[in-house]
């Protein structure tokens, strides 16, 4: 037979006060009524756990171990509850998440619908950022959340949660444009058109790596500062470039993309490390059903 929570409250006040009559008073009930409940327990459990006498009651050998064990179930029932009330708070919040901009373009549509579906009594609120923005916005709680593209920074907690396949952009007319795959390697002798270096240096050192491993030095002649300004640039002639291929849906024409074989972006779901909001996790649940839909 179960034993009430209630029940080891009662036992509980009744252990420490060493009196029916003053546990009762704590309990705000009658102490017939507690008597009541001693003995229901008692024969719950089927041991005698208290010595009534007419100077109080004290603990059985039995009665000292239900002490302990009673006083931390209680407590972590407390906790239980204090859980819960964190989270229901935490759902009625805003989830604050930052999206860079290559990102946003493929995830932010179907992350925030899905997330409104599934999650309707927190609200995301989707903001479209820069890397150095996130990365702040995240460190200095104005974000709760951020994705993006690795590699970060040591400090704060990056999940790969999605990734994509990889294509060279190349204006319309290139003697590659009609391949239906290429190696970084191929585009060794174009120029090429990247983001500024200051823009996010962890990028630019696994950009340099890729470069190195495909065995060339990328010869960069402009410098863009948005996946959109990398594509008019493209199409204006100017260089060539890589993109996740979910930027072709940002430009209507003017350039092609075509899959450089064996790569991918990655997009990683950036948090403060330890951070327990609960909205994090229905964040997380929406990832998922993206990522699955996406297979």
């Amino acid at each position: 037979m179960s034993i009430e929570l209630r029940h080891l409250r009662s036992f509980v006040a009744v252990a420490e006060h060493g009196s029916l009559t003053r546990a009762a008073e704590e309990l705000h009930v009658a102490q017939q009524s507690l008597s009541q409940q001693m003995r229901m327990l008692e024969a719950r459990i089927g041991v005698q756990l208290l010595v009534r006498s007419s100077k109080g009651v004290v603990l059985t050998v039995a009665g000292t171990v239900l002490l302990r064990e009673a006083r931390t179930v209680l407590a972590r029932a407390d906790r239980a509850v204090e859980a819960v009330r964190r989270a229901a708070a935490d759902a009625r919040a805003v989830l604050r998440v930052g999206f860079l901009s290559s990102v946003a373009n493929a995830l932010m549509p179907p992350v925030v619908r899905l997330f409104g579906e599934h999650h309707p009594t927190c609200v995301l609120e989707a903001q479209d950022v820069v890397i150095a923005d996130l990365v702040a916005g995240v460190r200095e709680h104005r974000l709760d959340a951020g994705l993006t593209r690795p590699p970060l920074v040591d400090d704060l907690s990056a999940e790969v949660v999605f990734s994509e396949p990889v294509a060279a952009v190349l204006p319309d007319g290139h003697p590659l444009a009609t391949r239906d795959a290429l190696s970084l390697g191929d585009l060794a002798d174009d120029p090429w058109v990247l983001t500024p270096r200051t823009s996010w240096p962890p990028w630019h050192r696994k950009y340099d790596a890729d470069f190195a491993a495909a065995g060339f030095q990328p010869r960069v002649v402009q410098r863009g500062t948005s996946p959109q300004h990398l594509l008019a640039l493209v199409a204006a002639g100017v260089g060539v470039t890589r993109l996740p291929l979910s930027s072709r849906t940002l430009r209507d024409g003017g350039v092609a993309f075509v899959p450089l074989i064996g790569e991918t972006a990655a997009v990683a779901l950036v948090t403060r490390k330890g951070d327990d909001n609960a909205g994090l996790e229905a964040l997380r649940d929406v990832l998922r059903r993206v990522a699955q839909t996406d297979r």
